[in-house]
């Protein structure tokens, strides 16, 4: 299914959010060790995608740029010569790359209203909150009301099965929390990246959350918006804190040896937001942004 936007322009643009009456919680569980860092509170950032690491190879770019040299965010049109594709993951970016630069859309979480699974969530959602429970982490991202749950301090099962966020686990490590997952799901909607980079079942991501400087995430945000392109002009469509002493950092690694070449590494900054999300609506809809319309799946028998 397809979403419904107003914007014709504005494939992606995460301009709406879930009602902040839904992310009303306290700071921390009763349960949660005092010695824990307190993620608390609802984080933001004013663009897209992956936040290149100073070191290391890069995650796949957009080669679509305007005159100011930034990222074009409505025309998402993928590196397909990056050498951390393989030659199959590589031929499929340059085929949504094509479609990309026709206006066209291919077929990914957002456009089609469906659970964003790691690390695509991370490159598209603009807003997170954390919720720290005695027994696991609960995560409220703003667009689609997507919501994912993390365990702490459990383990995979021997025989995972494969699901939309895949099986995850936490633990702390000092000011750090750990997220490991594994077993997500694959298939037509399985893209690591708004560039419609594929991932296989192979995929395995790990995720280190901590606080840092609020001056060192507002010069990360600054640094990164310029590369990607600001969504949303003026205080931007999460309204960050630019004076908050605190930032949240998201440091991750990809493996799929089904895809890339080797393993990589990407950050996400978000700074303190200060004003409640706004209310969104990912309803069914097989026409397209751009007018096209999707055959709507059809199931040929029950599933229970």
């Amino acid at each position: 299914m397809s979403r419904s936007l107003s914007n014709p322009n504005a494939r992606g643009l995460a301009t709406g959010f879930v009602s902040a009456a839904m992310l009303v919680s306290p700071a921390m569980g009763a349960g949660a060790a005092a010695s824990n860092p307190d993620f608390s509170g609802m984080w933001g950032r004013n663009t897209f995608d992956f936040e290149v690491l100073p070191t290391g190879p890069s995650p796949v770019q957009n080669l679509y740029r305007l005159p100011s040299g930034a990222s074009d965010p409505t025309r998402p049109v993928g590196d397909y010569h990056n050498p951390l594709l393989k030659p199959e993951a590589a031929a499929i970016v340059k085929q949504r790359s094509d479609a990309a630069l026709k206006g066209e859309i291919f077929p990914d979480p957002s456009a089609r209203c469906a659970p964003y699974p790691p690390p695509f969530v991370f490159a598209m959602q603009l807003g997170v909150q954390m919720l720290q429970k005695k027994d696991e982490i609960v995560f409220l991202y703003n667009q689609d009301d997507q919501v994912r749950y993390v365990r702490l301090n459990g383990t995979h099962p021997v025989h995972v099965t494969p699901s939309w966020k895949g099986d995850s686990v936490a633990r702390y490590e000092g000011d750090t929390l750990v997220i490991d997952t594994v077993g997500v799901k694959s298939g037509p909607l399985a893209v690591s990246d708004r560039y419609g980079t594929p991932f296989s079942r192979a995929l395995h991501v790990v995720e280190r959350y901590r606080l840092i400087d609020g001056r060192q995430a507002k010069r990360a945000a600054e640094l990164h918006e310029k590369s990607a392109g600001r969504l949303g002009g003026g205080v931007g469509p999460t309204a960050t804190d630019p004076v908050y002493d605190k930032g949240l950092q998201l440091i991750f690694t990809v493996e799929d040896d089904g895809v890339f070449t080797m393993p990589w590494s990407a950050s996400i900054t978000y700074q303190k937001n200060d004003r409640p999300w706004q209310e969104q609506v990912c309803a069914e809809n097989p026409v397209e942004v751009s007018g096209k319309r999707t055959a709507i799946p059809e199931a040929d028998k029950p599933d229970f």
